[in-house]
């Protein structure tokens, strides 16, 4: 009797126990793997070089400018010299300006998409775990949040993919 009480306490006490599924994801790999991300850099790489040139040419026509001013303040009184120089010292600080503003406009566009696209891949993930009936999907990172883990329970190039999948839809 005590045997069959003792099998049926431990039955018991293993079905009581839930098995949980648990993962982990490579996120630095994650997120620079995702071709939602190489796409919003591939953008603004070309947006930057567009930038790049723009800025090149408004420098160009800058020092073209201030080299004829050099020419011909040999030959002016020195008030109108000082005065064009002065004049031309506003427009350099004035073309500084504007490069440094259309610079910080880009800069915060591309943080916007980059967060976006690091938001995408977070929900992605949960909802990849509910699918596949994980109970945890941790992260490893440089940080160390998880320092080791099973290659078996490494899902990130199966999540990458389904990620990947999922974006070109």
């Amino acid at each position: 009797m005590k045997k069959i009480i003792l099998a049926l306490v431990t039955v018991f006490a293993l079905s009581s126990c839930e098995q949980q599924k648990i993962a982990f994801i490579d996120n630095g790999e994650l997120i620079n793997e995702y071709q939602g991300k190489k796409d919003i850099e591939a953008k603004f790489q070309i947006k930057d070089e567009a930038f790049k040139k723009n800025t090149d040419s408004l420098a160009n026509g800058f020092q073209i400018e201030a080299k004829a001013f050099e020419l011909a303040a040999a030959k002016m009184s020195q008030s109108k010299a000082q005065e064009q120089y002065s004049a031309l010292m506003q427009k350099q600080q004035g073309l500084q300006r504007q490069v440094q503003m259309q610079q910080q406009a880009m800069q915060q566009e591309f943080q916007v998409e980059i967060d976006s696209a690091i938001v995408a891949v977070k929900e992605f993930v949960t909802d990849y775990g509910k699918k596949n009936g994980y109970t945890y999907i941790l992260g490893k990172n440089e940080a160390g949040s998880v320092m080791y883990g099973s290659e078996a329970n490494d899902i990130t190039k199966a999540v990458l993919e389904a990620l990947n999948a999922s974006y070109k839809k």
